[in-house]
Parts: C-alpha cells; sequence; structure tokens
C-alpha cells in the first residue's frame, strides 16, 4: 500500500497512464463550523501515518493528540525516494534518529515548524500489526523513539503503543473490511478491533458511546480548490473534492471539534471511491460526540512539473513536490504544501468558533474510568473531566496484590500503562486534583494485558490470536 515512486524514465508512458484528474466544478464550499481549533488531533494510515506525523510536528501547537497506524518518524525519508523504500518501509538500514532529531530541532530554531515543546502536551497513540508485511515493525519502534525523545520522563504514558493485534498493512476496524491479516484490498481490515474508538479516547478521554445506528450528520463532499493558494489541486498531488463527516450538533453551531483522518495510498477516493470516509470507523464516534471528521484527499499524478509521479495517490512524506527535497525540504515544514492545504482547510472549517472549549462527554465528582485498550505489555486508560481538576492520580493493583498504589499524574484524560506482564489483570482508580485537594476515586476497572505475541517472521501468514 505505502509504495513509493522515483522519477520515470518514460513521462510519456506515465502521462498516458495517469491522465489530468477530472474536475469537480461543482463540488461546493467547506462551510465553518463552531469548532475550537485548539482541540484539533491527526491521525493517519500509511502514507497517512507519515503525514500525520508531520502535520503534528509542524503544527503542533493546535494539535492535542496523533494516531499513526504504521508509519514511521518525522523527516524519516530525509527527502530521498531511495530512502523511504529502504529504511522507511523496510527498516534497512535503520532511521538515523539522532540526526532525524537535529533536523527537527534545526527547523524549530529557525521556525519552520512550531515548538516541539508542544509533543510534551500531546496524546499519540501508535499502531503496527504484527502481520504487517509493507512496513516493519522496527519503524514503527523508531517513530516510538522519536516521540520518546520530546517527551518528559513524567509524560511518556502520554504514549500508548498498540503491537499485539493481527492485522496486515490497514486500517483495522470491527467488522469492516478483509481478512485481519490482509496487506492489499482496500487495506482495511476486520480485526474485531475498534481502532478509531481507541484512537479518539486516547486522545480527548471517555467519550460517550458510538452511534451504530442512523447518524444524525452526513458526509459532504467540498472543493479542496480554495485551499492550494492559487494553484491547481493536481498540482499538489490533491483530488479537487475532499470530504467531512459534520453530526448534526455541529450543523447546528454547538460546540465542537475536529479530528483530521488521512487516507493511505491506494486509499484515495479516486481508488476506493468514499470507503475510507464511510467505513473507516471514525465516524460512529463522531456523532455522539461532537466530533467533525476531515479527510482530505490525495490524487494519483503521472508526471508533475518536477517531473516526479505519484501513481498511488500517497501522502507526501518524501519530497516529491519539492524540487530539491534532500538539500532544500519544505514537505515536512509548515509551508509544505500539502501541509499548508491541510492547514488552510482546518482553518476555514474552525473559522465559526464562538465558544472557548468542546462540550466534555460526561462530568461528574468524580472521573469515569475505562481501559479501552491493552496490548501484550500495556494497558490504556482514559477517563471523563472533573471541573477545576488541575491534574489526575493514577492508581494500579498489580496482580494479585490487593493495594492499590500510585503510578503516575497527569493533566490530560488518559494514561498509558506501560511494562506490564502478559496474560495478566491489573485493577486501577484515579482521581482528580486541584488546589483544594484530591477528590473521590473513580470506580475502579480491571483490565487483562493480552498474551504475549509469538514471533510473526512472515508477516500476512501469522495466526490472527
Amino acid at each position: 500500500m505505502l509504495r513509493v515512486s522515483i522519477r520515470p524514465v518514460l513521462a510519456l508512458v506515465a502521462a498516458t497512464l495517469f491522465p489530468a484528474a477530472n474536475l469537480h466544478a461543482d463540488e461546493p464550499s467547506l462551510p465553518a463550523y463552531n469548532a475550537d481549533i485548539a482541540q484539533t488531533s491527526i491521525s493517519g494510515i500509511s502514507s497517512g501515518a507519515f503525514m500525520a506525523v508531520q502535520f503534528g510536528v509542524a503544527w503542533s501547537s493546535v494539535i492535542v493528540g496523533v494516531g499513526a497506524i504504521a508509519g514511521g518518524p518525522f523527516d524519516c525519508s530525509e527527502g530521498s525516494g531511495a530512502t523511504a523504500l529502504s529504511t522507511c518501509m523496510g527498516g534497512q538500514p535503520a532511521p538515523d534518529l539522532p540526526e532525524l532529531i537535529r533536523h527537527t530541532d534545526a527547523w524549530r530554531r529557525s521556525g519552520d515548524i512550531d515548538d516541539t515543546g508542544n509533543i510534551a502536551g500531546q496524546r499519540i497513540y501508535l499502531f503496527s500489526g504484527y502481520n504487517d508485511k509493507v512496513v516493519a515493525r522496527g519503524v514503527s519502534n523508531s517513530l516510538q523513539a522519536f516521540y520518546a525523545h520530546y517527551l518528559p520522563s513524567d509524560r511518556r504514558s502520554n504514549l500508548f503503543y498498540q503491537t499485539a493485534i493481527g492485522a496486515g498493512h490497514a486500517q483495522v476496524t470491527l467488522a469492516y473490511g478483509g481478512r485481519c491479516a490482509d496487506n492489499g484490498g482496500e487495506y482495511i481490515d476486520r480485526c474485531g478491533y475498534d481502532q478509531a474508538g481507541i484512537i479518539l479516547q486516547h486522545i480527548y478521554g471517555t467519550l460517550s458511546p458510538r452511534n451504530d445506528g442512523a447518524l444524525t450528520g452526513h458526509v459532504i463532499a467540498f472543493s479542496q480548490a480554495a485551499f492550494t493558494a492559487g494553484r491547481k489541486p493536481v498540482d499538489d498531488s490533491l483530488d479537487d473534492k475532499g470530504f467531512a463527516y459534520v453530526p448534526a450538533v455541529c450543523v447546528a453551531q454547538e460546540p465542537c471539534r475536529v479530528h483530521i483522518a488521512l487516507h493511505g495510498c491506494l486509499q484515495s477516493y479516486g481508488n476506493i471511491g468514499e470507503d475510507f470516509v464511510r467505513h473507516s470507523g471514525y465516524n460512529e464516534w463522531a456523532d455522539s460526540n461532537h466530533i467533525i471528521v476531515l479527510y482530505p484527499q490525495i490524487q494519483a499524478n503521472g508526471i508533475t512539473q518536477l517531473g516526479i509521479t505519484n501513481p498511488q495517490a500517497c501522502w507526501d512524506w518524501w519530497g516529491y513536490l519539492d524540487a530539491n527535497p534532500t538539500v532544500s525540504p519544505s514537505y515536512l515544514l509548515k509551508s509544505g504544501r500539502q501541509i499548508s492545504a491541510i492547514k488552510a482547510m482546518l482553518d476555514h472549517l474552525t473559522s465559526g468558533a464562538g465558544s472557548p472549549a468542546p462540550p466534555i462527554a460526561a462530568i461528574s465528582a468524580s472521573p469515569q474510568l475505562l481501559a479501552p485498550d491493552a496490548s501484550d505489555t500495556a494497558i490504556d486508560l482514559v477517563w471523563s473531566a472533573v471541573p477545576a481538576a488541575t491534574s489526575y492520580d493514577v492508581f494500579r493493583a498489580a496482580p494479585g496484590d490487593p493495594a492499590f498504589g500510585q503510578i503516575g499524574a497527569t493533566a490530560g484524560l488518559s494514561f498509558a500503562d506501560a511494562g506490564l506482564k502478559p496474560s495478566s489483570l491489573y485493577r486501577y482508580k484515579v482521581r482528580a486534583s486541584s488546589a483544594a485537594g484530591a477528590g473521590a476515586f473513580s470506580a475502579e476497572v480491571a483490565k487483562s494485558t493480552r498474551p504475549k505475541v509469538p514471533p510473526c517472521d512472515e508477516p500476512g501468514s501469522c495466526a490472527v490470536r
């Protein structure tokens, strides 16, 4: 799915295979809503995961959380298509993390990206299916290490890394798509795993249950041409139209927030129609939680003005839109064409904001605690906000131990408890703290880690557990 194309030898062949895009002149403009840009989150699969990381670093001042499914570290390709194929997909050689961090810090100093200190406040969800034969586990491990560098020791619980699901290279859902271990088709796999809901809850805390009935809102199509700084969308390898899911309460201008969901290669509207937009799992959660989901769209390109191809509709994470990406890259900075377009969409979408904050899913004197996910070595905890709370204290009881002990404190609404034993039951409770003191504990929640996953030497063929 995440396949990188280098400059073609025969321009005529590419131009024949990928003719000019169909125009959607009748697509309406993107509406503006009462959404707080400071509560925006982003996620992506494959090339969309690389772009989600790029956007989340470049615009960390407005991104509160990032979900990266089969992605790699910021600047992984260093502007090279060959490096993208070898290092950032196959993991050989491994990404040069110290070099990537040096580049990132230099761009922060120059103002080409936001202050990297903002990353410490983001909630991060990473995923690598053990049947993924497109992006090697080591690449996702490097992404974890990249984020760990920017997360202080007392913020490491902001990051949850799921590696114990038998998915192939895919967006993972409860019941839609191909077989769980598949690495093809629409790259949406049914694994009985609610990935979209887990991502949104890790970022925003406990949410109202997903709406599995008739949705209140609608998928809308809009013209992306207004967001490409006067260029044709095709010049930025963008489709002429993008999509958004807008719940009825957001149409009514109630306070909402935005999640940006980025498809992977071969998942664009031109490849699979609206299937990613309608079946990736986000809309059901968005509908009941005042969340607008923005689905920008890439389109396949033949020859561009730079002589570069993007035949599989991938997001630009190796510099195919830059004249000299290894020396003077912009594709991963605020000034990048696709990053600028997404940011312009977000700015417009949230330009109707009239309230300082979105609604809270549930309010009570004590947090409402859930444990929506577990790997073989970690458990993800989320809870509802408590008014006036300045932080939340997290307590755990180890297997077979009746006593609880505090394991951390956080200002956010999620906590990833890592370093646990496989196939073990842990108990948790959380309380809110403020200048007035500690509040009441939540009800206890028990959660077991998954069994230890055996080595998967041939991804795509390993048993799904």
